[in-house]
């Protein structure tokens, strides 16, 4: 392009100006002349310290992926026919993983004859559902793949503030 709109080091607007009368600015002021807005008409290009935007744009970038979540899915795997106490069991660890605020993928895993009666699996899955309900709701509805038939339990969206964990830029006040 034979002309650009300049943009100082402080951020002053220099104006319109040949790119060799803005490359020799650059040079004077032992600056790089960086192109930032290569869309616009005529181009924006600013006066600046290549090396300290480069390092400032990946700080930033890597203080936004410690600031996002992950989300972890655990599984827990079930029969159709599992005894009542096992199911106490597999139960409390589904509370303790929606409390942290993970997702859940439980299987229900048929063998033989158990998987022509797949409504066993759908009635078990429900009854966890309503057992768990004030800690997380169902996310995907119960299907059957092959043997298995999973569901997926998510925690509501609260379930950070319940554990104590800041949000951004609030104070949790309860």
């Amino acid at each position: 392009m034979p002309e650009v709109r300049l943009v100082g080091a402080e951020g002053e607007q220099i104006g319109i100006v040949s790119i060799q009368e803005a490359m020799r600015l650059a040079q004077e002021a032992d600056l790089d002349l960086v192109e930032v807005a290569p869309t616009a008409r005529p181009p924006v290009c600013k006066l600046m310290d290549y090396g300290k935007f480069k390092y400032e744009s990946d700080q930033k970038r890597r203080e936004a992926r410690k600031n996002q979540v992950q989300t972890v899915i655990k599984e827990m795997k079930l029969r159709p026919k599992i005894d009542p106490h096992d199911y106490e069991t597999k139960k409390g660890h589904v509370v303790r993983f929606l409390k942290a605020g993970d997702k859940v993928k439980i299987t229900i895993m048929f063998r033989g004859r158990e998987q022509s009666r797949p409504e066993l699996g759908i009635r078990l899955l429900q009854r966890l559902s309503t057992d768990v309900a004030e800690l997380g709701y169902v996310e995907a509805q119960p299907k059957q793949d092959g043997r298995n038939m999973t569901m997926v339990m998510a925690p509501h969206k609260g379930a950070r503030q319940l554990r104590g964990e800041p949000t951004e830029g609030r104070a949790v006040l309860g």
